[in-house]
């Protein structure tokens, strides 16, 4: 036991020791991360392998090389503090910007991306002429938001994730890509704002102007595509599903398509086998102004133009539109609905009570089990 006399002698230690240990910075403070700032393209790979916060500002990114920040530092803030231009003209593959981490956080700011594709535009997209880069490969956790990509040469991201993601606020503006080329046909091809492959993604709340497809999802689970604008290109789609590819919870709602060649897709290859597209729910979307197809399920699909045959070697199961579905397509628009399955290959729940279409006739062949719509 510690005696009255020897208590009174450490007293003045016991509250000196106190005052020094409440100075100290706390353990929030002293964990401040450093911050790199990317002024030139010749910063990007020391302010990287920094594994510090990065501030990137306005440069201009060399023809045929990326502006790669990958292997970012886990929890990196990357925050754009001006307009990046990539110099264009240079055939490649690309991809032109790629990010990678874990935890991150990308905040563009309101600033822009440019890809300079009219140097690249030839109405071939990806399927011929010049070699064109794609844009954006996106294989970060965390949050990537507020950014405008202007004018990606073909796809604008392409989303692969294994952690969740969420993509919000970003605007994918491609329409300098309407301009007609001397065969009639737009400049702009194979211009997807969104392709995924990815586990527990997120886009919410963005904006696609664009000459293909909105979204694309061409395998993965856990992915919402929610509250997005999408005009003049080819609607939301998952696909076109390859052999092996699956697709698994899906929701799409919120979202509005307008002015496109179609509104809602769901497309597998013919002949192939092996993969799935299963649990997809629709809900409160709204499609207007709708060129082809209003929404479109087919099973005979090839890129250069289906095949009319519908082949069952991917099961397409419980295909769902919960309540506040419209869709409403042209009056010389093909079909209001068109669906077209392979051989016993569309099975489970499909009610479709939560969706009216409207504008055209509706064509349904293969026996899918819809309930709630009648063609």
């Amino acid at each position: 036991m510690i005696s009255t006399k020897t208590l009174l002698t450490l007293l003045p230690l016991l509250v000196c020791s106190a005052t020094i240990t409440s100075a100290l910075p706390t353990r929030s403070e002293s964990a401040k991360r450093c911050v790199e700032t990317i002024s030139s393209y010749d910063d990007v790979s020391s302010a990287v392998s920094s594994g510090c916060d990065i501030e990137l500002g306005a440069i201009t990114v060399p023809a045929g090389k990326a502006l790669d920040l990958s292997k970012l530092g886990s929890g990196a803030t990357v925050t754009v503090t001006g307009d990046v231009t990539f110099t264009g003209g240079t055939e490649w593959e690309g991809p032109m910007f790629i990010i990678d981490g874990d935890d991150i956080t990308f905040n563009g700011g309101g600033h822009t991306f440019d890809g300079q594709g009219a140097t690249y535009w030839d109405g071939q997209g990806s399927n011929g002429g010049k070699t064109k880069p794609k844009f954006m490969k996106i294989k970060m956790s965390g949050v990537f938001s507020d950014l405008t990509v202007l004018n990606a040469p073909v796809q604008a991201f392409s989303v692969g994730n294994t952690e969740p993601l969420k993509i919000t606020g970003v605007t994918v503006d491609d329409r300098a890509g309407d301009e007609l080329g001397s065969d009639g046909k737009t400049l702009g091809h194979n211009s997807d704002c969104f392709d995924v492959s990815a586990t527990d993604a997120t886009l919410d709340g963005n904006s696609c102007y664009n000459q293909d497809d909105c979204l694309a999802i061409n395998k993965g689970s856990g992915i919402t595509f929610s509250n997005n604008y999408c005009s003049g290109g080819h609607g939301i789609s998952i696909g076109s599903i390859k052999s092996d590819a699956v697709v698994s919870g899906v929701t799409i709602s919120g979202n509005t398509v307008v002015n496109s060649d179609n509104g809602i897709r769901i497309k597998t290859i013919a002949d192939a086998t092996g993969g799935s597209v299963s649990d997809v729910t629709y809900t409160n979307n709204k499609v207007s102004g709708i060129a082809n197809y209003g929404v479109v399920i087919q099973q005979d699909y090839l890129n250069g133009g289906p095949t009319g045959v519908p082949t069952n070697g991917i099961e397409i199961k419980n295909i769902n539109f919960d309540s506040g579905n419209t869709v409403e397509v042209n009056s010389d628009a093909r079909n209001g609905v068109y669906v077209l399955c392979g051989d016993g290959s569309c099975t489970g729940t499909w009610d479709w009570s939560g969706m009216t279409v409207s504008g055209a006739e509706n064509s349904i062949t293969g026996n899918p089990p819809i309930t709630g719509f009648s063609a």
